[in-house]
């Protein structure tokens, strides 16, 4: 999966509008509250373990590095391999469209650039799609 760094700087203009780290922290926090509270977002929530403090960690560190931050999850994991790390779990076409309506929700209540928000959920999209390992009924 193609980083959203715009260069090959130690930190780019996508980690620094988000926040850094703090800013990351922040919005993957919301992501996972909503995915905890929203009836919506059940499905998904049903494919992550009871504790959802690895999987918060794991995102997080994880996109510190796709903006262009610091490489935490590479550092930690090496190379992510979303695809074949998330082959155990079924995924179609409805858990790709809740993890974006998530994903979308958790940006638009962190008050991400709109702009911003857009070209991140392009990139999410693509991810998204790529991941799905069940056939659509």
């Amino acid at each position: 999966m193609p980083s959203m760094s715009d260069d090959d700087t130690d930190s780019s203009p996508v980690y620094e509008a988000l926040g850094g780290q703090a800013g990351l922290r922040r919005l993957v926090d919301r992501f996972y509250d909503l995915m905890d509270l929203e009836p919506a977002f059940r499905g998904i929530r049903t494919l992550h373990p009871t504790s959802l403090e690895g999987s918060r960690d794991k995102l997080h560190w994880f996109l510190c590095g796709w903006t262009g931050g610091p490489p935490l999850y590479v550092e930690r994991f090496g190379h992510p391999r979303l695809r074949a790390r998330h082959l155990p779990y079924p995924i179609g076409i409805a858990e790709r469209d809740q993890w974006l309506a998530c994903m979308r929700q958790a940006m638009a209540d962190c008050a991400v650039d709109p702009a911003l928000a857009e070209r991140l959920d392009e990139s999410f999209f693509g991810t998204a799609d790529w991941m799905r390992n069940r056939a659509v009924p």
